[in-house]
């Protein structure tokens, strides 16, 4: 009888050894592997769309408070219409992912709407409504540069994957803060990421706002890129609503203007792409 129960003790510990090694082993294993199964699960549980958009909106002191009011309900307008509408359910998996979030110098970024999926008139209607309900900021300088920086990386963590990633730029300065932006543009474009430009030119160029005539060109040259990257002018009031449904439609629709557009850096810029820095250093010295 002792025999027989020394020899059921041995079998136990042998058997609690085995398994108390396989468990090191198997723990062991998931520090290993489990970094790489989260990314792989993260990257199947994401929700496929046919584009993840980042609105980045202008807020710096040069954009008066009428002209924010009409940059807004223009986005509001164009998530809104029938024609984004249309462009929606013709896409792949007929939806997209959005954010909007306003800018200003480098140290000025706010998320407005974090990122909403927006499939139907509902869900648009929800995210131009929390546009509305935001409250208006304005803050100093233009920093571009910094607005891209802070947009690239919020694509990781979208929640989403899309056939295409798409910053939407839209502000009537240059970059006058921040690092160089043809510096970032060329970071941003390298992972793949598209940047569309809505340049606002409604007022005649003033010194002290450090304005330049031609900020169109300088968002074809200095700013944009990528597959289909495109620019749309905003030169009249009137043209607001219409210019940014157009430019969303096309962007959900994966397509661009007609009017050609100069690809970036694809010659030597027509423009100065530090003139912002430089028209900074004359005025204020520093």
């Amino acid at each position: 009888m002792r025999w027989r129960i020394a020899m059921f003790s041995i079998v136990a510990a042998l058997s609690a050894a085995v398994i108390a090694s396989f468990g090191i082993a198997a723990s062991s294993g998931s520090q290993i592997l489990g970094p790489q199964i989260l990314a792989q699960r993260g990257a199947a549980a994401a929700v496929a769309v046919d584009a993840e958009v980042i609105l980045a909106v202008d807020v710096s002191y040069s954009m008066d408070p009428d002209e924010q009011q009409l940059q807004r309900e223009g986005y509001m307008a164009a998530i809104t219409s029938r024609e984004f509408m249309q462009a929606l359910r013709q896409g792949m998996n007929g939806r997209i992912a959005m954010t909007y979030f306003e800018w200003a110098g480098s140290h000025h970024q706010q998320i407005i709407v974090p990122w909403r999926l927006v499939d139907g008139p509902e869900s648009a209607d929800g995210f131009a409504a929390d546009i509305g309900r935001a409250r208006y900021t304005r803050a100093s300088r233009t920093s571009i540069s910094s607005a891209l920086l802070f947009a690239a990386p919020l694509f990781d963590g979208s929640g989403y994957r899309g056939v295409r990633r798409v910053i939407d730029v839209s502000g009537d300065g240059v970059n006058n803060n921040g690092p160089p932006v043809t510096m970032v543009r060329d970071e941003v474009l390298a992972k793949g990421i598209t940047i569309n430009g809505l340049p606002i030119l409604l007022k005649r160029p003033n010194v002290s706002t450090l304005d330049i005539d031609n900020l169109d060109v300088y968002y074809e040259d200095c700013v944009i890129g990528g597959p289909g990257a495109f620019v749309i002018p905003i030169k009249e009031r009137e043209q607001f609503k219409e210019a940014i449904r157009t430019k969303l439609v096309l962007e959900v629709a994966g397509r661009k203007p007609e009017r050609p557009i100069v690809p970036a850096a694809a010659s030597a810029p027509r423009i100065s792409c530090t003139i912002g820095e430089r028209l900074w250093q004359e005025r204020w010295g520093n």
